[in-house]
């Protein structure tokens, strides 16, 4: 979809009947007016413009309360599509997706021997170009979301520093935007998939909620009422930072004792004195104790730094992604017996702490949610 189009279908009150059709449906026209406090003829307005564009459809007719029976309104999920994108530091992986979440297509390709901020570019810009190749009517595909390790610039769609490409001042938004003339959103991959399990985990209504990725580094992001907290100056979820152990290991940021320092795939590997985390986990799952307590010592690491959190942001909920997570039979007990010592009150103790449902999508269903925020709300 062309940018102007996208800045067409969004206004205020499109997006506050839109959100209350998505989080409602089905839901008549008289119903929407009475919860957002829209005058029925500026929601009947609304929604014929937005049947017409065909993200709304009609569905058949609700319960009658003594009058004629309402016509329900849903979404038409499967009638526009956004590209999301997963750049880590090994491959670009691109999706297309509908507006409830569905996948479609998938294309996955490596990031060999980059060296330069162009070589980059030309994977991910023949990633998505390979995702349109699926799409017959491109005007259906609201736009790119991309979901970049390191520190992104939000506002300019760049990535200022990609620690484990080497790489900085990456043009990505400026790049996409001309090649594709599409709306393009640009976010760090902690935070995306926050925003992924706020949208499509099956978490309920929340509040607030953190969600953070173990894997190849440590990074978090945090939701509140529906949207990302970015923080002063761009850093809020940088939780593998948080120091644990003033005289432990120097991390790659240069401060001894970070969270990132235990709980990363290679930390493991290195506290187990073996090659890959994976192999850690192999041989704690083959009933080899030695490595089962590894892991539940990094468990009970990891429930110290989300104590820390917990009496911060008091969140309603603890999401754990990443490839650490999957371990989560020896680290998730060691993480709730942590906090259950350490919370500074019952409630507290009590955080809900799970482990992703969503797997390796939660990121890249994250970069689909970064267009879908700012077309509902």
């Amino acid at each position: 979809m062309k940018r102007g189009t996208f800045q067409l279908m969004k206004s205020v009150n499109k997006s506050i009947i839109l959100n209350k059709i998505r989080t409602g449906e089905p839901i008549s026209r008289a119903q929407i007016a009475k919860e957002t406090k829209l005058t029925p003829p500026t929601v009947s307005s609304i929604v014929k413009e937005l049947i017409d564009e065909g993200i709304v459809m009609e569905s058949e007719l609700g319960e009658s309360k003594g009058g004629r029976k309402p016509t329900m309104l849903l979404l038409n999920h499967n009638g526009f599509y956004v590209i999301g994108v997963d750049a880590g530091p090994s491959s670009v992986v691109c999706i297309l997706a509908d507006l409830s979440g569905k996948i479609y297509e998938r294309v996955s390709s490596p990031l060999q021997e980059i060296t330069r901020n162009e070589e980059f570019l030309k994977v991910l810009t023949m990633s998505v170009r390979s995702i349109l190749k699926s799409v017959d009517d491109k005007s259906n595909v609201l736009g790119i979301g991309v979901a970049m390790h390191g520190v992104v610039d939000i506002e300019t769609g760049t990535s200022v520093i990609a620690p484990n490409l080497k790489l900085q001042n990456i043009p990505i938004k400026e790049t996409l935007e001309k090649e594709f003339q599409m709306v393009v959103k640009v976010e760090n991959d902690a935070r995306a998939m926050a925003l992924g399990e706020s949208w499509f985990g099956d978490h309920g209504l929340l509040e607030s909620m953190l969600a953070i990725n173990l894997g190849s580094g440590v990074g978090a992001g945090v939701v509140i009422e529906g949207k990302l907290y970015h923080g002063a100056q761009d850093i809020a979820g940088e939780i593998g930072h948080m120091t644990i152990d003033m005289n432990g290991e120097v991390c790659a940021c240069g401060n001894r004792g970070c969270l990132q320092t235990f709980a990363t795939g290679s930390a493991i590997a290195k506290l187990a004195k073996l090659d890959s985390g994976e192999e850690v986990f192999q041989l704690a799952n083959e009933g080899k104790e030695k490595y089962a307590q590894v892991l539940r010592e990094v468990g009970t690491v990891i429930g110290i730094g989300l104590t820390n959190l917990i009496h911060i942001i008091n969140p309603q909920i603890i999401v754990l992604g990443g490839g650490v997570s999957k371990a989560e039979k020896f680290i998730l007990p060691s993480i709730k017996e942590t906090i259950e010592k350490r919370g500074l009150t019952d409630e507290a103790k009590r955080t809900r702490i799970v482990v992703t449902k969503l797997s390796d999508d939660a990121t890249l269903l994250g970069a689909v949610a970064l267009l879908l925020v700012e077309l509902f709300e």
